[in-house]
């Protein structure tokens, strides 16, 4: 079984930044598009950002030039640079792989908090 983890996820202030990271337990061949989503409580989840294996990113308008996706194929790793952080920015931030075709693995979530 798969898993993947997210770290890097805490407190900020309103206008600062955070970093997260997100790597499966093991290596899986045949990943195409990995991405950050994330859930407030009561409201759905949403996509923030997603990259396929080739390289192009796509994010949500809410985030978009203040988010920076990345990923490193031969670690199945990915990562999302955020900056400028606003309080509606919080919100528990989940990873996703997906493979090209079937299978498609989530992390737990790590919780994203901004402070007015």
């Amino acid at each position: 079984q798969v898993q993947l983890v997210e770290s890097g996820g805490g407190l900020v202030q309103t206008g600062g930044s955070m970093n997260l990271s997100c790597v499966a337990s093991r290596y899986v061949f045949g990943i195409n598009i990995m991405g950050w989503h994330r859930q407030v409580p009561g409201q759905r989840r949403e996509l923030v950002a997603e990259m396929s294996r080739e390289g192009t990113p796509q994010y949500s308008d809410s985030v978009k030039g203040r988010f920076t996706i990345s990923r490193d194929n031969t670690k199945n790793m990915l990562f999302l640079q955020m900056t400028d952080l606003r309080a509606e920015d919080t919100a528990v931030y989940s990873c996703n792989f997906r493979k090209w075709v079937g299978e498609s693995y989530w992390g737990q979530g790590t919780q994203v908090t901004v402070s007015p």
